[in-house]
């Protein structure tokens, strides 16, 4: 039997790849067909894949030509893979021309002609995003950079009212740098929006009700009643609203939620999640203009805490250090859930320092990810038996801001909103914030 092997990443299927697998199965009589990973696409430049892993892996499945699919996922991989399953031809598109020669000395080469006239690239660029950003925080500088990573969209206008901290070359990057909303959403097709939680919801509310796509910095508001409504209006109006929780679109979050998931450390017990940063608020003078902790750290704190136990938890409670009682901004906080098989803790601080770990406790074993665990690109599971521990590498870029772009223009291309972060769970933070907000489960340390 001889056998035959071709590798691609296969983002969009269209019917040149079916055809270059077609021609490729045609040389021989058992085709290997290696589907790019995520992080190695990524590692290689490749930000802007619209389809995830499984879904390519299922779209060259349908296809019926493929007798076996394996998952690329390092460097010299195609060698490996030559020598374990035995195979007598790697071929590939005639792109890649003499890159491959190297592989002659383990099977036979071949290159393919591409069909002409089609590539994913070409249908990913087919229409351009034009993103505007609203906000006063330093960060809108850092959002811009990584936006220019990512094909597909472009930031094309920014609405602050302290035009002073935006960098001189992020200014020659965006046509438009104004203090006027209606300006911004009169020249974008989505908004990116980090101003404060207070104003989410009118900032939200405004750019929907102008036929615009929405990413927020979670809480995408701070009641449940606006969330309800503010969900609706945009299925209203086809329309997605997305939120900007960036550790929910890393690969390696994505990765250990899949681990977790195939019951590697038994039956999860318990969840810690810290997250805290360093802030001097001595000479502040009006805290309602600040992110307070629960606010600034608590959605992501809560992320892995509501995707992996769920949101029917049996009882909540909330101690919080209240440093300004007007605008309950608080420099420390600790949640606690309790679900009828587990119990979580979420710790966060604005103004306050801890180890930002993530630990999650199982039956059999637990994962670890150390600080800032947010920014992930590596977690450890371990064993009572620490000759079966295990480590976990995978490439994070722009801090996760580009992976989770690449999400919003895929979704507002597809007409449907991502499952990053599933309403449910959006609802549900913004559920805990409302309660936070009006003392609910609530007690104050001095």
């Amino acid at each position: 039997m001889k056998k035959v092997i071709t590798y691609g990443t296969f983002d969009l299927l269209h019917f040149g790849h079916i055809n270059l697998l077609k021609r490729a199965k045609e040389l021989g009589d058992y085709l290997v067909v290696g589907v790019t990973s995520d992080s190695f696409d990524m590692s290689r430049g490749k930000i802007n894949v619209r389809q995830s892993l499984i879904e390519r892996i299922e779209a060259v499945k349908n296809t019926g030509l493929a007798d076996e699919i394996v998952v690329e996922e390092y460097e010299g991989q195609k060698i490996d893979d030559i020598k374990r399953l035995n195979i007598d031809i790697f071929t590939v598109g005639s792109d890649w021309v003499g890159k491959f020669d190297y592989l002659n000395e383990y099977c036979k080469v071949i290159y393919l002609e591409r069909t002409k006239g089609i590539s994913s690239t070409m249908i990913r660029d087919g229409s351009l995003v034009r993103l505007g950003v609203i906000g006063d925080a330093p960060f809108i500088n850092k959002f811009v950079e990584e936006s220019k990573y990512v094909n597909g969209i472009e930031v094309t206008c920014i609405c602050t009212k302290r035009a002073d901290i935006i960098k001189e070359s992020v200014k020659e990057f965006v046509s438009v740098v104004t203090d006027n909303y209606s300006e911004l959403l009169s020249c974008v097709d989505a908004v990116y929006i980090i101003s404060s939680p207070y104003l989410h919801t009118s900032v939200i509310e405004k750019a929907l009700n102008c036929n615009k796509h929405v990413l927020c910095e979670s809480p995408i508001t701070i009641n449940e009643n606006d969330y309800n409504r503010l969900s609706a209006l945009a299925d209203e109006k086809g329309l997605i609203l997305s939120e900007a929780i960036r550790t929910a679109y890393s690969t390696a979050y994505d990765r250990l939620r899949l681990l977790l998931k195939s019951g590697i450390i038994g039956k999860i017990i318990s969840i810690d999640a810290t997250c805290t940063s360093l802030r001097n608020h001595n000479n502040v003078t009006n805290y309602s203009e600040l992110w307070n902790s629960i606010c600034m750290w608590g959605p992501t704190a809560m992320l892995p805490v509501f995707q992996i136990l769920g949101v029917e938890y049996s009882k909540k409670s909330i101690v919080s250090k209240i440093i300004d009682k007007d605008s309950r901004f608080d420099s420390f906080s600790k949640l606690s859930f309790v679900y009828p098989n587990a119990v979580a803790t979420v710790k966060v601080g604005n103004g306050i320092k801890s180890e930002s770990e993530l630990i999650i406790s199982g039956t059999n074993g637990y994962l670890y990810v150390p600080s800032p665990w947010w920014k992930t690109d590596y977690f450890e599971v371990r064993f009572e038996n620490q000759e079966n521990n295990r480590r976990y590498f995978y490439q994070l870029d722009g801090e996760g801001i580009r992976y989770e772009l690449v999400a919003f223009i895929n979704s507002i291309k597809a007409k449907k909103a991502s499952e990053y972060v599933e309403r449910r769970v959006s609802r549900e933070i913004v559920k805990v914030i409302e309660d936070y907000y009006n003392g609910i489960d609530c007690t104050e340390i001095s």
